[in-house]
């Protein structure tokens, strides 16, 4: 990876780590999945990667290195599969159902490491975070069909100055 590109991954990571940190006081509410979808599609799928990384480094930094933490090693690279199936839309309104599935998926995806304690534990994480999933599908779903167009149009224009 050249060295601009790994610099420019290192700042797009601690730009998605510091919105979502600014918008933590909104249930669920998170830029995330909107940036790394603006991320992939304006600068490509390995700076997004490595984007991804940062900000999962960084958030296991500041809140610890728990078992949550395990879900974002799986979600956030998985929801840049997704995008990367569906790169060739440029349609908000479909981008922004994928993110909103995306968000009402969040706590069943996280559930996962949550199997170690058994099927119940994970079972009882999942349901009890079933109203948190409704607004992290519905913050999805709105960011990205209000957002996706200009933040890909300012990424475009960083990416070619």
């Amino acid at each position: 990876m050249k060295l601009k590109t790994l610099v420019l991954s290192a700042l797009l990571g601690a730009i998605l780590h510091a919105a979502k940190f600014a918008m933590s006081g909104l249930p669920n509410i998170e830029p995330v999945t909107l940036l790394l979808l603006c991320y992939a599609l304006a600068f490509g799928f390995p700076c997004a990667f490595s984007a991804a990384a940062v900000f999962i480094l960084l958030e296991g930094l500041l809140y610890g290195f728990n078992l949550w933490w395990v879900s974002y090693c799986y979600i956030w690279p998985l929801w840049l599969g997704v995008v990367f199936l569906l790169r060739k839309n440029r349609a908000a309104s479909v981008w922004a159902a994928a993110a909103g599935g995306f968000g009402l998926l969040f706590g069943a995806l996280c559930a996962l490491p949550y199997f170690a304690g058994g099927p119940a534990m994970a079972l009882s994480y999942w349901v009890s975070g079933i109203p948190f999933d409704l607004l992290h599908c519905v913050g999805n779903f709105v960011l990205t069909l209000l957002l996706l167009k200009p933040l890909l149009r300012l990424f475009e224009r960083v990416k070619r100055s």
